[in-house]
């Protein structure tokens, strides 16, 4: 087999492969037997056809067409081998030359989007800046009230509904006369606005058996956008009623026997959270730079098709202005990728078993699922080599930030192994990724851009065997 490559772009390249007939003979001869093993000719047994009756009776295209079907996925993955390429996504397919008589060649072309080649620079020298580790009094007085709030009990009120009012309601939605939606019993918060535009507005004020209307955009569904009127009957209004802030509240809330403690405690955390901050920051900033060092080109029709798919998703295909935004963010994490990829297979780092099911233990935690039956989950939809990569990229990240020079703005220098990789317990405020300085930022979300072409079928409507 020969190949050649030609370079359309920096990240798309066009596959020219010659197959002599005597390296394509094997797979036409798996044809012949393949066919031979399925029909019945009279006057023959099954799987003892000859070739030449197999190409009288049903054409000697068909059998080229199977041949070819059954050794492209081979052929074309040893040409990308053969020019050490990375295919993204699925190549197009153009048969040139088919081998439709004895002796003849198997000629194609592919083009293909690919991992685009450049060259590491030393990232040695790294130094960013971030701002200072600073707590404020609001920041422990925030917390207190959450934890204040968690161990407050809800009582009947008589009075108008207010903010902070906790309402049980029937709600009904309807355009033109139509019911799209309704849902009954169900627990709202008044001024939390995580149900629809305008509702927090029309519980104010009301009392229990109170009925009120207003028309609001649907916020999802097959509907979603779409204005529809709106039906609420409050059936349950209560208030939380809150603990005192006493030596009572610390030892039902905590493991503390005083409030001084307690608030002392919280402040660590508040302290905590913010070096994950600077940490996550400071990660951010070294990739930025990191990014910046180096020109890595992408493949426009993956940023489009993956920033189709986004906008698909929420809706908003006519959004100028986020399509804009996502097309930056898709971008950037693509470029991530490739470049920490690239780090990967120049340092040789590997991933050991213990580092990949930490990580499938923090992601399970992230999605509120049981690290047994997610690992499960995963292993099952073919996902752990994508996991084993992704902590791979992390690690790459992680020397990187290691070996950078982190100060804030106050000139001090910041050390990032002093900060844990774990959250508090109990602290609900703080983004399970915020424990993690080697979190990728989309960069999962393009795992599937990346798709390997490992099983091409020749297009039959391309095919000149088909029609043979």
């Amino acid at each position: 087999m020969k190949s050649a490559v030609e370079n359309l772009s920096p990240t798309r390249v066009k596959l020219t492969v010659e197959v002599s007939a005597a390296d394509l003979k094997p797979h036409l001869d798996a044809a012949y037997a393949g066919i031979g093993a399925q029909v019945q000719v009279p006057g023959f047994r099954k799987g003892k056809v000859p070739q030449r009756i197999i190409d009288q009776r049903f054409g000697r295209g068909t059998v080229v067409q199977e041949a070819v079907n059954e050794a492209l996925p081979e052929l074309y993955g040893q040409a990308m081998a053969e020019h050490d390429l990375t295919p993204l996504g699925q190549p197009e397919v153009n048969f040139t030359e088919l081998p439709l008589q004895d002796g003849q060649e198997l000629k194609f072309e592919a083009e293909v989007d690919v991992v685009p080649a450049f060259e590491l620079p030393d990232f040695s020298g790294i130094e960013v800046q971030v701002d200072p580790a600073t707590v404020a009094d609001d920041d422990v007085q925030t917390r207190l009230d959450a934890l204040r709030a968690r161990f407050g009990t809800l009582k009947p009120i008589k009075r108008k509904a207010k903010t902070g009012d906790h309402l049980t309601i029937d709600l009904s939605a309807t355009i033109e006369g139509e019911e799209v939606d309704s849902v009954t019993g169900v627990s709202y918060e008044i001024g939390s606005g995580t149900m629809l535009e305008g509702l927090d507005k029309a519980l104010r004020g009301t009392k229990t058996g109170d009925t009120v209307e207003f028309t609001s955009p649907l916020a999802g569904g097959d509907r979603a956008g779409e204005v529809a009127d709106v039906t609420v009957t409050v059936t349950a209004a209560k208030e939380r009623e809150l603990p005192e802030l006493d030596d009572e509240f610390a030892q039902l809330a905590s493991p503390h026997d005083t409030m001084e403690e307690l608030q002392a405690d919280l402040r660590a955390q508040a302290e905590q959270a913010a070096r994950f901050e600077q940490g996550v920051a400071a990660r951010d900033k070294v990739l930025d730079q990191m990014l910046a060092m180096v020109d890595i080109p992408v493949p426009e029709s993956l940023v489009e098709a993956e920033v189709h798919r986004h906008l698909e998703g929420e809706n908003r295909l006519e959004d100028d202005t986020h399509r804009a935004e996502v097309t930056e963010s898709t971008t950037k994490a693509m470029r991530t990728q490739f470049l920490l990829d690239k780090m990967v297979e120049r340092d040789e780092v590997d991933v050991d078993q213990g580092e990949l099911m930490e990580y499938i233990m923090m992601t399970a935690q992230q999605y509120g699922m049981n690290p047994q039956q997610f690992a499960q989950q995963i292993d099952q939809q073919g996902q752990v080599p994508a996991m084993v990569a992704e902590v791979g990229r992390r690690k790459a990240l992680a020397s990187v930030l290691e070996a950078a020079k982190v100060t804030d703005t106050d000139g001090n220098v910041v050390d990032l192994d002093a900060i844990e990789g774990s959250d508090e317990e109990g602290d609900e405020d703080d983004d399970p990724e915020d424990g993690d300085l080697d979190v990728l930022d989309d960069v999962e979300e393009l795992e599937d851009v990346e798709e390997q072409a490992e099983e091409v079928d020749a297009p039959a409507e391309d095919d000149e065997a088909a029609k043979a």
